[in-house]
């Protein structure tokens, strides 16, 4: 693994020396797993998180003291960025822009690890084409009420809508209850028109499933249903990459699946410890998503069709976002029908 130096360790990853401070840095006490535990963990799974980061602009979530400790987002590179770390300039919603980190290689995943980075979180976006997404990312996420049990059977009709517009989808857990499921595309497109994509591909999902689905923005209207989180593709949100480690007690990670593993798995099944085995003996079940990049033609054609035969229009957009072109009235139903009272 390396060479140990004082309290420090040095890893030996893909031929590029890092540095590991504090390797008995207790990160997860319920379970004991230091420092070291998580850069193992990240040496086991290495092509498969850096084929997940590869050239995506990438913020870090990070937790130096442990999971019970305070945390942060990291959007702007370090001061003492590697010169071997390439950046890239995105812009957020307000008009600012900052440089982010750009994995290229499985190093870059444990230099971020050494400064207590549990979470990835790429941007649906490559460092040549920042503003032109190359994956459309749909977000399957239980509502109270309901678990990931309940949002197996939606990833199910996802996957057969997907089938019917001639497009593929790779599920994931999301490390959490919920289901990711990603569709690399081909990078054409703007953030906004993605976002759309998104948004018909719930509306479908509600028409489907009546009842176990929603779109809804507000929680108060949601109930007990699994709710397609459109709002993670507009720009400057991000989903928790494949093979990331989330900051929960018991360590769980973003296991990447095959559709035929879905009805059979829990996301308790994934976690620090368990997943080396499972990489080790199937490996990286996403690799071929590389190979792939689907038009969203019959997407936006079904965005149209909700516009013109449904008068269904624009959503809202999160809270801190400046206000959009088409959106609707940003205000919570509640809160209006007081206003109008």
């Amino acid at each position: 693994m390396g060479t140990s130096k004082g309290e420090a360790v040095e890893l030996d990853v893909a031929g590029r020396a890092v540095r590991l401070s504090n390797p008995n840095k207790v990160y997860f006490p319920e379970r004991g797993y230091t420092k070291l535990d998580v850069a193992t963990y990240y040496l086991a799974v290495a092509d498969g998180i850096t084929r997940a980061l590869r050239d995506r602009p990438t913020t870090l979530e990070r937790y130096p003291d442990g999971v019970d400790g305070e945390s942060f987002f990291q959007k702007r590179a370090p001061k003492n960025l590697p010169e071997w770390i390439p950046t890239a300039r995105i812009s957020f919603p307000s008009g600012r822009h900052a440089d982010e980190i750009c994995p290229t290689e499985p190093a870059a995943v444990l230099w971020a690890a050494n400064l207590g980075c549990l979470t990835f979180h790429p941007w649906p976006v490559r460092r040549a084409a920042t503003d032109h997404p190359d994956e459309l990312r749909i977000d399957l996420d239980p509502q109270p009420g309901t678990d990931f049990d309940d949002a197996v059977p939606v990833a199910h009709e996802l996957r057969a809508l997907l089938d019917e517009m001639g497009i593929r989808g790779w599920p994931k857990t999301s490390g959490g209850r919920g289901i990711h499921v990603f569709v690399p595309i081909e990078p054409r497109w703007t953030f906004t028109e993605v976002r759309r994509c998104a948004i018909a591909i719930g509306r479908e999902l509600e028409r489907r499933m009546a009842g176990k689905v929603t779109t809804a923005w507000w929680k108060e209207e949601r109930g007990e249903r699994i709710f397609v989180d459109y709002n993670q593709t507009a720009r400057d949100r991000t989903i928790a990459s494949a093979y990331s480690v989330r900051p929960k007690p018991h360590a769980p990670v973003s296991a990447p699946l095959r559709w035929d593993e879905l009805d059979d798995v829990h996301p308790e099944d994934f976690d620090l410890k368990t997943m080396p085995a499972r990489y080790a003996e199937v490996g990286d079940v996403h690799a071929d998503m590389e190979d792939h990049a689907f038009g969203l033609e019959p997407l936006l054609e079904l965005a149209a069709r909700d516009e013109h035969e449904h008068q269904l229009g624009d959503m809202p957009y999160p809270p801190d976002y400046p206000k959009m072109p088409g959106e609707p009235k940003r205000v919570q139903p509640s809160r209006a029908k007081k206003e109008e009272a």
